[in-house]
């Protein structure tokens, strides 16, 4: 297994804001195992068990094996963060390196 394939449906402890039933579903588009896509990954999977505790899935989408795939979501530039569900779709695009901005793209994070 590479260093950014994942599937974590691993069970713990709800935040009491949260439905019992709430999945999210990620999508992370990258071009190969650069240092930009290997921070995003590990900034996304660092977010994802602080806020998400267990509750969603990341698929890490490599456009230069499978370049058609990008279609799809309209990516445009890479490394782009897409959330699948909850609707609506949000895309953040870069490193994720930002906690704060992705936290509010995710909208985990009210605007303030």
């Amino acid at each position: 297994m590479n260093q950014m394939d994942v599937n974590s449906n691993k069970r713990t402890k709800e935040k009491p804001e949260r439905g019992a039933n709430d999945q999210w579903v990620l999508r992370l588009y990258v071009a190969g195992q650069t240092p930009k896509a290997l921070t995003a990954f590990a900034n996304l999977k660092k977010i994802c068990e602080e806020q998400l505790e267990g509750k969603y899935s990341i698929e890490v989408i490599d456009l230069l094996k499978n370049p058609q795939l990008g279609a799809a979501d309209q990516i445009f530039a890479l490394p782009t963060l897409v959330r699948k569900l909850p609707v609506p779709v949000r895309k953040i695009i870069g490193d994720l390196s930002n906690t704060e901005r992705v936290l509010i793209g995710l909208d985990l994070l009210p605007v303030s």
